[in-house]
């Protein structure tokens, strides 16, 4: 499950006005006019910290901030969640709201080791639209409960001793052997020398067989 029931105490619902996140961004004339075209509107929905929560706060997630868009439309681009991260510098949750139906986004969020006061952010990733609710993971902190609520979001099921960040690289890595086995499968089926279709077939059971491993739990 991917959308949660929030504490009531948690509860902010404050208006982002688009400049913020322009200036917060630095977002190109593009970017300002896909804001315009895509989102009616932009909340702060929830702040959950030591204070809302009772939970201790950790240096990689001191706050996790819940954020509510509205679309104009029917979708809103990854762009505009990246941009909104850039923008606000603590990990969020997002929940696109299209009516009754929610679509929950999170895209992975760490600080940088390289520059202080910068954050590393991963791609987004988007859950099915739905209308259920789970309670918060159980947590001893914040960045427990941080991994804990992007765990659902993640499409590979956790292995022992790995954390968010190294599951989140194994399932990259499972995307992109995907797309090298169609590519090569492809390249079969057209191919109609011999000794090249003999060579694809072996470079397929290669990429097969990393596959295999990727999708086991194994290192890239």
């Amino acid at each position: 499950m991917t959308l949660y029931h929030y504490p009531p105490q948690t509860a902010l619902k404050r208006v982002i006005p688009k400049t913020r996140i322009y200036d917060g961004a630095g977002a190109s004339t593009a970017l300002r006019d896909r804001f315009a075209r895509e989102v009616e509107q932009i909340l702060w929905a929830h702040k959950l910290a030591p204070e809302t929560l009772n939970l201790p706060a950790t240096k990689a997630v001191p706050e996790i901030q819940v954020i509510h868009l509205t679309p104009k439309g029917d979708s809103i681009h990854d762009d505009v969640l990246r941009a909104i991260d850039r923008a606000i510098p603590f990990p969020l949750i997002f929940e696109i709201h299209h009516g009754t139906q929610v679509e929950p986004a999170a895209a992975y969020k760490r600080p940088s080791e390289a520059e202080a006061g910068k954050w590393v952010i991963h791609d987004p990733l988007r859950a099915p639209r739905t209308t259920s609710r789970a309670p918060l993971p159980v947590a001893v902190n914040m960045r427990a409960l941080y991994d804990g609520m992007l765990a659902p979001f993640i499409p590979v099921t956790a292995q022992a001793g790995e954390d968010v960040e190294t599951r989140l690289a194994r399932a990259a890595a499972i995307r992109a052997k995907e797309k090298e086995i169609n590519a090569l499968q492809t390249k079969m089926q057209r191919e109609t020398q011999f000794n090249i279709k003999l060579t694809l077939h072996g470079q397929l059971a290669k990429a097969q067989a990393e596959f295999e491993y990727l999708k086991n739990g194994g290192a890239g």
